[in-house]
């Protein structure tokens, strides 16, 4: 051992006495794991679960990894945690307070959805971690937290019932699935509005998505017939497979040689021939999903006397195929941080575009809207169709094409709210 290790401290080489330096003492912040739960939670709502680390997130804290694994064992744990905190705080929203017992049912209905909107405005950040990633919880915790959502939407469906009697339970349970849908939604963009202004657009579009009359559920509808691939038309078979397997796993967790097999291929350096890598059949998915949206634009708007007109042909058209390709519209919303960042910004100005369309016409049809306002309803409507065919998948009967049209209307155009 070095001498000098052992000198006492405030002394030289002489051993003459000499001041004593200050040390600086850090000291633990008392509420260091809640500051670990946000900072993660934050990474993952920016970056999904793939896209951080553990490293990652000590580094925003400014400590080392191993200060990090003192608190949670691993990033899935952080992740866990996030997630089962909204899931109980959608549970504890969606759950009228016992002081509200003797209010109308109006009352106790509007002071829920007050209630849901305040929320979820307040956890923006990583209220998409549900709508998204949730598939990479494991099996106990994924269905701790669909456990959760069934008894919000049980306590809005009963809320829904004593403010609409007449309606049935598949109408309730459409219209529940709906108001989550609606207000998690913007936890999908970044489109801003003063919080006092945010607040009211959402309750105004949830009491008319309450008011609105539906269709029936249908009684003979039937699922889109599936399109079968001539063999020979190998990069369409391949972007139909690898769709597929990203809606059903997680772009992550599939690999080259999954679609290679999927589309019975001998390896996966033949997928090679078609597609660069995988990213580049994510990109070709969704540059197709965009110009699917982009391209019925033009032809509406020419087509129609008026922009109600126009905005009416959109949302069928809308609806139309996001039904026909219901994984690719999942697969977009879920999986767009996968893509390079070029393609990003090619695809970021394509939907801007998109949006920007919708808005204007949207500001036509109802100008009481400001543009910002517009904005927030077109990406709720969007989503809407998305996490209706999530809810409800290949059910048909009880949320058809028409049904959710519908839905996609009333969000972007209102109804009358008195009537709730």
């Amino acid at each position: 051992m070095n001498v000098e290790e052992r000198r006492p401290a405030g002394t030289t080489r002489d051993d003459a006495p000499q001041p004593a330096e200050q040390r600086v003492i850090r000291r633990r912040p008392k509420n260091r794991r809640a500051q670990i739960a946000a900072t993660s939670a934050a990474a993952f709502g920016s970056l999904g679960y793939h896209g951080v680390s553990m490293e990652d997130i000590a580094a925003r804290l400014g400590i080392s990894s191993a200060a990090l694994y003192r608190h949670y064992p691993s990033k899935y744990a952080l992740f866990r945690e996030e997630l089962l905190r909204l899931g109980t705080l959608t549970v504890e929203s969606c759950t009228p307070p016992p002081e509200s017992e003797g209010l109308p049912p109006e009352q106790r209905l509007h002071r829920v959805l007050d209630k849901v909107i305040a929320e979820t405005i307040a956890n923006r950040a990583t209220v998409t971690l549900v709508r998204w990633e949730q598939r990479y919880l494991d099996d106990t915790d994924r269905q701790t937290l669909e456990d959760q959502f069934a008894r919000a939407l049980h306590s809005l469906r009963e809320l829904i019932k004593d403010v609409r009697p007449e309606l049935d339970g598949h109408d309730r349970a459409v219209r529940a699935v709906a108001i989550l849908s609606i207000v998690s939604s913007i936890g999908d963009h970044h489109a801003a509005l003063p919080v006092k202004s945010l607040t009211a657009l959402l309750h105004s579009a949830l009491r008319s998505l309450i008011a609105a009359e539906l269709p029936p559920p249908g009684t003979d509808a039937a699922a889109p017939r599936a399109v079968e691939i001539p063999q020979s038309f190998k990069h369409e078979l391949l972007l139909k497979k690898a769709v597929e397997l990203f809606h059903q796993r997680g772009y992550p967790n599939v690999s080259v040689e999954d679609i290679a097999a999927a589309a019975d291929l001998s390896a996966a350096s033949a997928v090679y021939r078609y597609y660069r890598s995988k990213s580049d059949l994510l990109a070709a998915a969704f540059r197709r999903a965009a110009d699917r949206v982009s391209g019925a634009i033009g032809p509406a708007v020419s087509s129609s006397s008026s922009p109600a007109e126009a905005l009416t042909k959109l949302v069928d058209l809308y609806v139309a195929g996001s039904f026909a390709e219901r994984e690719l519209t999942y697969v977009y919303y879920a999986e767009f941080g996968h893509v390079s960042p070029e393609e990003r910004t090619m695809l970021r100005n394509v939907q801007r575009l998109i949006v920007a369309e919708w808005v204007r016409l949207l500001v036509s049809v109802r100008p009481e809207l400001s543009e910002g306002e517009a904005r927030i309803l077109v990406q709720a409507a969007f989503g809407l169709v998305v996490d209706l065919g999530r809810a409800f998948h290949d059910d048909l009967r009880m949320c058809p094409q028409d049904r959710v049209i519908r839905l996609m209307e009333v969000t972007l155009f209102g109804v009358p709210a008195q009537t709730v």
